[in-house]
This record gives C-alpha cells, sequence and structure tokens, in this order.
C-alpha cells in the first residue's frame, strides 16, 4: 500500500477519509501542502443532525449509546462529536468501545436495558459484521443510527451520511485536475455535498415504533 511518503514521486488523491488533517495526510484542508489531496468524509460534521433524525422516530430517546472501536481514531473522533451532540440535545450518553470483532456481541449485550438507542461510529470493523450488529441491537430492542446506508440495507434502522458515489465521482475531478498540470498541494481539500438519508421501515415495524410521514418523506430511500 503506498503511504504518505511515497506521495512525494506519485500524488495520491483519497476519496472516503474521515480525518485526514488528524491523520496527518494533510496540513489543512485549505492548503494540504504536500502531494497528496481528496475528499474528507466529514462523519463528525454531521452527529447532531443524525441525532435529531433519530429523535424523530424514537420519541422516547432519552439514553444514547454510542458503539465505537477504540483502534480506530476517526471512529473515536466521531464519538466524541456524539458525545458533545447529544448532551447539547439533552440526552445522557452511555458510550461502549471495543477492540476487536469478539467484542461486539457482549458490548451490545451490556447495553439492553441501559440505553433507549444506539448510534453506531463509522468503522470498517463494524462494516464487516453490520448484519450481525443489526440482530444484536434487534434482540437487544435498540434503534440503531449509522453513517452509511450498507447498514439500514441489512436491518439497521436509520443511516444519514455521505453519499459515496458522488465522492468517487468528484474524486475521479481531482484526478483529471492533477493530470492537467494542477498542484494537488494547492487543491483543497473538499466536503461531501450530498448526503444520503435511508429508512428501513421494516425495521421500525419490528420495533413497534411509527415513523413520521413526513420524515419518510425526506428520505431518499425507505426500505420495506
Amino acid at each position: 500500500m503506498l503511504g504518505k511518503a511515497g506521495a512525494s514521486v506519485i500524488p495520491i488523491v483519497f476519496a472516503l477519509v474521515g480525518d485526514p488533517v488528524g491523520a496527518g495526510l494533510v496540513a489543512s484542508l485549505a492548503r494540504p501542502g504536500a502531494n497528496v489531496t481528496g475528499l474528507s468524509l466529514l462523519s463528525t460534521g454531521t452527529a447532531t443532525k443524525r441525532i435529531e433524525l433519530l429523535r424523530e422516530v424514537v420519541s422516547s430517546l432519552r439514553r444514547l449509546a454510542i458503539l465505537s472501536n477504540v483502534g480506530n481514531p476517526v471512529s473515536q473522533l466521531e464519538m466524541g462529536e456524539v458525545q458533545t451532540a447529544a448532551r447539547m440535545l439533552g440526552l445522557e450518553v452511555i458510550t461502549s468501545e471495543i477492540t476487536r470483532a469478539d467484542d461486539i456481541a457482549s458490548a451490545i449485550e451490556t447495553l439492553k436495558g441501559r440505553a433507549d438507542a444506539l448510534y453506531v461510529s463509522g468503522d470498517t470493523l463494524f462494516n464487516a459484521h453490520r448484519i450481525s450488529i443489526n440482530t444484536l441491537a434487534m434482540g437487544a430492542r435498540l434503534p440503531t443510527m449509522y453513517i452509511q446506508r450498507e447498514f439500514v440495507e441489512a436491518g439497521g434502522l436509520i443511516s444519514y451520511g455521505p453519499n459515496f458515489p458522488d465522492l468517487f465521482r468528484r474524486a475521479a475531478g481531482y484526478v483529471d485536475k492533477i493530470l492537467r498540470g494542477a498542484n494537488p498541494a494547492e487543491i483543497p481539500v473538499e466536503q461531501p455535498t450530498k448526503f444520503d438519508f435511508v429508512i428501513n421501515l421494516t425495521t421500525a415495524k419490528a420495533l413497534g415504533l411509527t415513523v413520521p410521514e413526513t420524515l419518510l418523506a425526506r428520505a431518499d430511500e425507505v426500505i420495506k
């Protein structure tokens, strides 16, 4: 895998990085300062929006559990953002951190009866185990919120996050600029402009939740 050091020779364009500054890929979003640029997922910038959407479905939401991966700095960063947003909205926060896939089942089991909903931070480990996470959450009667639509397609309740195909298309535009002579160090890192809001109505019904018609009308996709 080509690291940042290799970018001194070969330009690198990234499309799905949660925190490029925190990860040390670029000096700043406005001026990357190296031979690396691209698009940030901005996963931490929409935490308040996700919680507000979740609360519209789970009107009794008072205690929010957050599942994150200790080994993923971006997952941890998002958890901090969600904690801040949740408390600003007057919610009690319960954090549950895992380090490996084997920890997921016990982490969700300990939340049973202690939380009204579960926010799962963006993470490749969680994505790989999204079906089991949804099964466990359903067993614990926990409505779920995600950043990626794939989780909702696999039985989760709600997702709100960047449209990945759009980010990849825009990344191709970066490549075109560089091939035409633009300096990556001077091409600002851009953030998502298109977001997907997906609701799984089947899951909502299984949890005994009634999704307001006004919210369904705002969704980009409703899974039935």
